[in-house]
């Protein structure tokens, strides 16, 4: 019996989402230059002609890994736009920033070594940037916040709250095994959600 086009756009999907995994899973471990398109089909159980038939490549393959990452942030910055004050709406990206880096260390690693390759790295530059301007508009969202808690400076405050999250996310990634990170979350939320962003140098 011949499948549907329902179950064949599932099959589809599926194998999609196993090579990216896949990819994934080899530019952590090697780096995105030293991982080649065999390894990538190896560790996906397939041919490299069947991954060629999803992928034209490995910048594609980054393409579509970065593409996965904006969505996570355009849909924690949704997320947190729903809740009905602004101090829940950093609430709910700090509780996402820091349970996110808990589940996937090694993802949060490979997406800022994104941001800090060199710039003669053209191709890992290019989709670095875009990510990056994926979190500029999650930045401009935080100042919304902050101003709304009535921050004398938004910007700044929103600053220093991003400084915050990304500090405590690299070092948990660097020393995860003695890292109090749910004591760094109830601080940073106590810190950050509330009356602290009325203090005249907004600290």
């Amino acid at each position: 019996m011949p499948r549907t086009p329902e179950e064949n756009e599932r099959i589809r999907r599926a194998a999609r989402e196993k090579i990216l995994q896949a990819a994934t899973e080899l530019f952590i471990e090697k780096g995105f230059h030293s991982a080649s398109i065999d390894d990538v089909a190896k560790r996906a159980d397939i041919s490299k002609g069947l991954l060629y038939n999803y992928f034209k490549g490995k910048e594609e393959l980054l393409a579509a890994m970065v593409d996965l990452r904006i969505e996570e942030v355009l849909e924690v910055m949704q997320a947190a736009a729903a809740k009905e004050t602004p101090a829940e709406q950093l609430r709910h990206i700090v509780e996402g920033a820091l349970d996110n880096v808990r589940e996937q260390p090694e993802v949060f690693r490979f997406y800022l070594n994104l941001f800090t390759c060199p710039r003669q790295d053209e191709v890992v530059a290019k989709h670095g940037n875009r990510l990056l301007g994926a979190y500029a508009e999650q930045f401009e969202a935080q100042c919304e916040m902050f101003e709304k808690l009535g921050a004398p400076d938004p910007r700044k405050r929103s600053l220093h709250f991003s400084s915050t999250l990304q500090g405590i996310m690299l070092m948990y990634t660097n020393y995860p095994s003695g890292f109090p990170l749910d004591d760094m979350k109830a601080q940073t939320i106590e810190e950050f959600c509330g009356n602290r962003n009325l203090q005249p140098d907004g600290s």
